[in-house]
C-alpha cells in the first residue's frame, strides 16, 4: 500500500472531503475481485495513485463491460480503456456510459478530470503518421491530470516548424517525442531543453525502419542527455511516465523542531 496516498486519504477523512466509512471501504476492500477471465486490481490507486487501466486488445466487449461494471461498482470514478476497437467500443457503448477517442483508440468512463500536475506536458511528433500513438499518449497524460500541448508534424525534415514552436518546449515540464523512420526528433528536441524527454518510436516508415527498431535504436543511441525510451508505439507507456514526473514534488520541509535553529 502507497504510504502517501494513505495518508492523502487519512487527509481526506480530517478535512471532510470524504466520510470514514468510505475511506474504511477503500482500505477493507478485497485486493482484487476474481472474474474468472479477469481479476481487477482494487488496490492499484492506493498503492500507486492511479486506478488500474483496461488493456482492451484481445478482450472481447463481454469481457470489458464485465470488468469496467466491477470497477464501477468498487465506485472507481474514471475508468480508462486502451487499444479500445471502435467495433468493440460500439458494442460496449449499448451497456456503459462509454466516450470514444477514435485516433487514439481509447475509451473513458466518467469525466476528464481537471489537470492538477505541476506543469504542462508537450508531446511533438514526427509527421502526421504519428498521431495515433501521440494521440494515445496525450490522452493518457489528460486523463491522469495534466495540462498537454500537442506539436505535430515538427519533424527533423522540416526543422524550422520546431523551432517555430521554441517557447511551447523550453516552458515545458516533460516532453514525449514520437517518431518513426529514423528517430532523429527526440535527438533534437533532447539538446534543445533542461527537461525529461521521453522517447517514442513508432513503427512508421519504409522497409529499412523494421517496423520501428530503428528509430528505437537511433533513440536508445541518443547523444543527449535527459532522454529515456519507451517501447515502440507505447503512447501509453509515455504518457503515464509523463504524468508521473509532472506529478513530483519536493518532500515538505521538516518540521520546525527538527531543524537548527
Amino acid at each position: 500500500m502507497n504510504k502517501q496516498k494513505t495518508l492523502e486519504l487519512l487527509k481526506k477523512i480530517q478535512s471532510g472531503d470524504i466520510s470514514p466509512q468510505d475511506a474504511l471501504t477503500k482500505l477493507c476492500t478485497q485486493p482484487f475481485d476474481d472474474l474468472g477471465y479477469a481479476k481487477p486490481d482494487n488496490h492499484r490507486e492506493l498503492r500507486q495513485g492511479i486506478p488500474e487501466v483496461i488493456y482492451g486488445a484481445g478482450k472481447t466487449a463481454q469481457q470489458i463491460t464485465g470488468i469496467a461494471s466491477m470497477m464501477l461498482e468498487r465506485k472507481q470514478s474514471v475508468i480508462f480503456i486502451t487499444r479500445l476497437s471502435e467495433e468493440t467500443a460500439s458494442i460496449v457503448t449499448k451497456s456503459l456510459p462509454l466516450q470514444y477517442f477514435e485516433t487514439a483508440r481509447i475509451g473513458l468512463i466518467g469525466e476528464m478530470p481537471k489537470p492538477d500536475g505541476i506543469g504542462k506536458i508537450v508531446v511533438a511528433t514526427g509527421g502526421t503518421s504519428d498521431m495515433p500513438v501521440a494521440e494515445e499518449a496525450a490522452l493518457t497524460a489528460q486523463i491522469l491530470g495534466n495540462e498537454v500541448t500537442r506539436l505535430y508534424d515538427v519533424g527533423v525534415a522540416g526543422l524550422h516548424r520546431l523551432l517555430s514552436r521554441l517557447d511551447d518546449i523550453m516552458e515545458a515540464r516533460v516532453i514525449i517525442s514520437i517518431a518513426g523512420m529514423e528517430g532523429a526528433l527526440t535527438s533534437v528536441i533532447g539538446g534543445l531543453v533542461d527537461c525529461p524527454v521521453i522517447g517514442v518510436p513508432t513503427s512508421v516508415g519504409y522497409g529499412a525502419s523494421f517496423n520501428g527498431v530503428s528509430a528505437l535504436l537511433t533513440m536508445l543511441n541518443s547523444c543527449a542527455s535527459g532522454v529515456s525510451v519507451v517501447n515502440i508505439d507505447n503512447g501509453f507507456g509515455a504518457g503515464y511516465l509523463a504524468s508521473m514526473i509532472n506529478h513530483q514534488q519536493i518532500p515538505e520541509a521538516v518540521n520546525s523542531e527538527n531543524t537548527l535553529s
